[in-house]
């Protein structure tokens, strides 16, 4: 047992019956709101580290987190326009969703957690942090709820990022770029995306996503690329060693070591590049006209495509499968949400058998009947570098992306995404800090 002061009962008495609404609008709402954080923050300074609290510590941490929390989601509620004005400088601003949280953080103080808290966050294991992600997701769930603020954030995530534009001029020469997890090549009028990651199944990770939508801002930046092509490249895993795999999903090894960071993987995976290979770029030109840039987009599934390679399919507009390959999303298995899935795979299987793929962790196999409702053609392991060159040929077509345009709009509009995304924001963050979520983990 620790021998670290725990919180003072006299100490929390006065800490638990302090208020963060003032009544006086909203700027005395935040120097209340954070007054009493920096409270909270104090009293957690008295106790051990959270992977080395007593029971009574961890008691304390709880129910100072629990208070913490509830006055920022009553403040988020109130005043999340207000704030997102403030950090936008009137919606004159579109910030990415990790310059926002470190925004947020220097200009409200206590309301996220800082980077120097974040990084200190990022050298413990997933089960010994202090869960200060949870409070980026009360953030971010208020913002994307509030109808005008929300949609401008999502609209602020489909820009092409930084790196994309930096790449853009080598791409548009070489028709090649290699990241460190994805290689990027265009042969003819497709551009062809390999994940490289090797020596983990191709799972998705922090850099994994970087190199994502690094590379789809890419294809949908170049006028010479008409059609993309997302497959899995060879992996060195023993049991697949030679094989090319689709994606088998998170990196479960870096989420228990704590290096799965919920707003640049968990929301920037979906407000970033699957958002974008669904609705293409956002731009505006010199008149602050929108416009969108926006392709087909074909998946080639080599063995599998498990969990977050799973959700890529649903976005895509024409899948190719390998006949030994499957399908899978064991996520309620391993205790947390898988992305947009629970939006989108209803909509490609049906109520009663995406109920059974998501919660009850059924394998949907290329043989079995059911696979025709997300893979489009299923051809023999070999035949399938001669699939994909048919179908490429086939979607390069002007007419293609403009009715994909209008189906996608039919099917998900940009306001049922933001509000999935709201709830996603503060259901997800929960799950990756959640007692059972951590028990699997340490026991995997």
């Amino acid at each position: 047992m620790s021998t670290t002061t725990y919180a003072q009962p006299a100490a929390a008495t006065s800490f638990f019956a302090a208020t963060c609404v003032s009544g006086n609008g909203p700027q005395a709402d935040a120097l209340a709101l954070q007054a009493v954080l920096a409270d909270g923050e104090r009293l957690l300074a008295t106790l051990a580290p959270p992977g080395r609290r007593s029971g009574q510590e961890r008691t304390t941490a709880e129910l100072v987190h629990a208070q913490c929390r509830e006055w920022r989601r009553r403040f988020m509620q109130d005043h999340a326009a207000w704030v997102y004005d403030c950090l936008t400088a009137g919606r004159t601003l579109r910030l990415r969703i990790g310059a926002l949280a470190l925004a947020a953080a220097r200009m409200f103080p206590g309301l996220v957690p800082t980077e120097a808290q974040l990084e200190n966050e990022r050298t413990l294991f997933q089960g010994d942090k202090e869960g200060r992600e949870i409070d980026q997701g009360i953030f971010f769930a208020a913002l994307l709820a509030d109808r005008g603020c929300g949609a401008h954030l999502v609209d602020s995530m489909l820009q092409p990022s930084v790196r994309a534009r930096a790449y853009a001029a080598d791409f548009r020469r070489d028709g090649r770029i290699a990241l460190d997890t994805l290689l990027l090549e265009r042969r003819g009028p497709v551009a062809h995306l390999t994940v490289c990651n090797r020596e983990h199944l191709n799972a998705e990770d922090n850099t994994l996503i970087d190199d994502m939508e690094t590379a789809v801002d890419l294809v949908l930046l170049d006028d010479a690329s008409r059609v993309g092509v997302l497959r899995g490249g060879a992996v060195a895993h023993p049991k697949y060693a030679g094989r090319r795999v689709f994606s088998a999903g998170i990196n479960l090894k870096h989420l228990h070591r704590g290096q799965i960071s919920f707003v640049d993987f968990l929301l920037r995976r979906e407000l970033g590049y699957i958002h974008k290979i669904w609705r293409g770029l956002l731009e505006h030109d010199t008149d602050g006209r929108p416009v969108r840039r926006d392709k087909p987009w074909i998946a080639a599934v080599d063995s599998f495509a498990i969990g977050g390679g799973a959700q890529l399919l649903l976005v895509f507009d024409h899948v190719i499968a390998a006949s030994d390959s499957f399908f899978s999303l064991p996520a309620a298995q391993e205790g947390i949400v898988p992305g947009v899935a629970n939006l989108r795979l209803t909509r490609a299987l049906g109520t009663r058998l995406a109920r059974q793929v998501i919660l009850g962790g059924r394998a949907i196999r290329a043989a079995d009947p059911e696979a025709a409702l997300v893979f489009d053609r299923i051809v023999a392991p070999e035949a399938m570098d001669a699939e994909i060159e048919r179908a490429a040929g086939e979607y390069d077509n002007a007419a293609v992306t403009a009715n994909r345009r209008m189906l996608n709009m039919a099917e998900e509009s940009s306001d049922m995404f933001r509000s999935y995304m709201a709830e996603f924001a503060a259901e997800q963050a929960l799950r990756l800090y959640s007692p059972d979520v951590i028990g699997k983990l340490q026991h995997r």
